[in-house]
């Protein structure tokens, strides 16, 4: 594959005068994509369908994902991806006119106008090793129960977490109230292992923390104070690491997880919005994708004619 990509180098060179950065440009982008190639099976110019550009920029576009901020969903910047696409047209359309290549795979290769980070969750499993309450828990340890309980049961954001106040729990009845992005008030229901959470953190661990000059937020610090963002993200994570685990989790996880298993238990899209707070429902949507995901990977696992075929 090689020696085609090398005469169209030449012929941006010697044929078409491109400047010095568009060959080397363009001969890094192919690169990439001869070495995926060859990790799946391509040996030849002539193998390649659009389905394997696709599949392709796919994966470009899950490395570059992977090292965006876990909490961040911030749309991907595609411009590396639309040069990626220019390098393969440029070659494919000079590959068919030079008669090197019978038709050009590349032709209908286009960008999906949104390619956003799905966001990751966890598995069932996973969420109940994190909750196994602690043998010997201290104030703050059933603070942290407490706020997991809840950002799992509920969905809450983390800023939404951090500035609850006591007049917004509603355990009896089983909600809270929830003041979300743009003033937005929603209600959301709570279940028993979260009430019975927040009741045992609320009569038992915080009046240790409560000081004279503390909020009325229900989430308090070891100094009475109210949580900064930073300081309850940490407080999670270490909590987390407690629970014996090697992967990265961050508290938005929780409320990923939240989306995502209800979504697999045959939830409404349109009742995970409300509880979610989404203003519209296309952000709610990127939880099918993941569901539909985890649904492939069993698929995958356990079907009797996709066992061992785990690369195909």
């Amino acid at each position: 594959m090689q020696d085609l990509v090398e005469d169209f180098l030449f012929s941006l060179r010697h044929e078409r005068g491109q400047a010095e950065h568009t060959q080397k440009t363009y001969q890094a982008l192919l690169a990439k994509f001869t070495a995926w190639a060859a990790q799946h099976g391509i040996k030849e110019w002539a193998e390649v369908r659009l389905a394997h550009l696709t599949a392709f920029l796919e994966h470009e576009r899950d490395r570059r994902l992977a090292k965006l901020p876990e909490e961040s969903t911030a749309k991907l910047s595609t411009s590396s991806l639309y040069l990626q696409i220019a390098a393969l047209r440029a070659f494919f359309k000079w590959a068919e006119t030079e008669k090197h290549l019978a038709t050009n795979p590349a032709e209908n290769l286009s960008l999906p106008r949104r390619w956003k980070r799905l966001p990751k969750s966890l598995s069932h499993a996973e969420v109940e090793q994190i909750l196994k309450p602690l043998a010997t828990p201290t104030p703050s340890d059933l603070c942290d129960q407490a706020v997991l309980e809840l950002a799992y049961a509920s969905g809450l954001r983390l800023a939404e977490l951090r500035g609850l106040r006591l007049e917004q729990l509603h355990l009896e009845a089983g909600f809270v109230t929830v003041i979300g992005k743009g003033n937005k008030e929603r209600v959301v229901p709570v279940g028993k292992f979260a009430v019975d959470s927040l009741n045992r953190y609320l009569t038992v661990a915080r009046p240790q923390l409560v000081r004279p000059k503390s909020p009325a937020t229900v989430f308090l610090t070891r100094r009475g104070t109210a949580f900064a963002h930073v300081t309850m993200w940490k407080r999670i994570t270490d909590r987390v690491r407690r629970a014996g685990f090697d992967r990265n989790v961050t508290p938005h996880m929780m409320r990923h997880s939240f989306a995502t298993h209800l979504l697999e238990h045959g939830a409404d899209l349109r009742v995970i919005q409300e509880l979610l707070g989404h203003s519209s429902i296309s952000t709610t949507e990127v939880y099918t994708h993941v569901a539909g995901q985890r649904l492939r990977e069993v698929h995958r696992k356990h079907h009797p004619r996709e066992i061992g075929r785990a690369h195909v």
